[in-house]
C-alpha cells in the first residue's frame, strides 16, 4: 500500500489525506489548460491508488480560478488535424487516463469551479459525479474548431442529459451555467460558491470513507454494469452472479448497527 503519492509532473499535483487521494490540476496561470503530461500523470496515480487500501475516494480538482478551460491548443501548433482528430499525441494518453478512471474500484469526483470546456467535461463526465459552483461554465466547443470528440463526449454527455439535450449542447457549442449543469444532469449539485463547494465535497469524501471500501466497489463496478446496454432481465441475472469476495466486513457493520 502506498503511503504516499508522487506526480510524474508539476503540472498535475497529488496529496493524501484522510483516505482521500486529491489530484489537482495545476497550471493556474493558463486555467489548468491540458497537457500530455497531465494525462500521463493521471493514469499512473489512479491505477497506483486503486491498489491501496488506504485510499478510499479520488478527487479531481483545479488550482486557481478554474477546474480546466480544455486543451491546450499550443500543443497542437505544427501538427496537422486529420477529419477531426487532434491526434495520438492527445488521445493516447487521454485515453489511458480516463480508462484508469472508469476502471478504478476507487469512486471518482470531478470537483468543478470555473471553466470546464470541451476536453475537462469530457473526463469530468468520466468522473463518478461531478460536484460545482453556480457560476461556473461549461461547454463543448469541438464544433466551435471544426473538431470531433474522441474522449467520449457523444457518449458520456449524452448518458447524463440525454441525447436531444447533448445534440443542442454540442451542436451550437453554447456555455451552460453551474446551476443549468446541475439542472441538465451534467453535476450532481452546483452550491453557491467554491467555500461551499470545499465543504460539499469533504462530507460526500467522509461519507464514502465511512462505509465498506469493497461494497462501494462492487457496487462502482454494478453501475458500470448497468451501462453495458443488456437487457434488464440480463442485467438482472448478472447483478445476482457476480461475486465479490473482497467484501469481508458485513458481519461487523451489522454487528454494530
Amino acid at each position: 500500500m502506498a503511503t504516499s503519492y508522487t506526480s510524474s509532473t508539476d503540472m498535475l499535483l497529488s496529496s493524501l489525506s484522510e483516505r482521500v487521494l486529491t489530484l489537482t490540476l495545476n497550471r493556474p496561470d493558463a486555467l489548468n489548460a491540458l497537457r500530455p503530461e497531465m494525462f500521463v500523470a493521471m493514469k499512473a496515480l489512479v491505477e497506483e491508488a486503486s491498489g491501496d487500501d488506504e485510499v478510499a475516494v479520488i478527487v479531481i480538482e483545479g488550482s486557481g480560478r478554474a477546474f480546466s478551460a480544455g486543451v491546450d491548443l499550443k500543443v497542437l501548433q505544427g501538427i496537422d488535424p486529420k477529419a477531426g482528430k487532434i491526434g495520438d499525441v492527445f488521445d493516447v494518453p487521454a485515453a489511458q487516463a480516463y480508462d484508469a478512471l472508469r476502471k478504478s474500484p476507487k469512486p471518482v469526483i470531478a470537483k468543478v469551479h470555473g471553466a470546464c470546456f470541451t476536453g475537462a467535461l469530457e473526463m469530468a463526465l468520466h468522473c463518478d459525479f461531478i460536484f460545482t459552483t453556480v457560476d461556473s461554465k461549461f461547454g463543448d466547443t469541438h464544433a466551435k474548431f471544426g473538431l470531433r470528440p474522441t474522449w467520449g463526449m457523444s457518449q458520456t454527455l449524452s448518458q447524463a442529459i440525454g441525447v436531444r439535450k447533448a445534440k443542442e449542447m454540442s451542436f451550437s457549442a453554447r456555455t451552460v451555467r453551474g446551476g443549468e449543469a446541475a439542472e441538465l444532469g451534467i453535476a450532481n449539485t452546483a452550491v453557491a460558491d467554491k467555500d461551499a463547494l470545499d465543504d460539499l465535497v469533504r462530507e460526500r469524501c467522509s461519507q464514502i470513507a465511512g462505509n465498506s471500501t469493497a461494497a462501494v466497489a462492487a457496487f462502482k463496478d454494478l453501475y458500470n454494469l448497468a451501462q453495458e446496454g443488456k437487457g434488464i432481465e440480463d442485467a438482472l441475472s448478472e447483478e445476482l452472479a457476480r461475486e465479490y469476495a473482497g467484501i469481508l466486513d458485513t458481519n461487523e457493520r451489522l454487528a454494530g448497527f
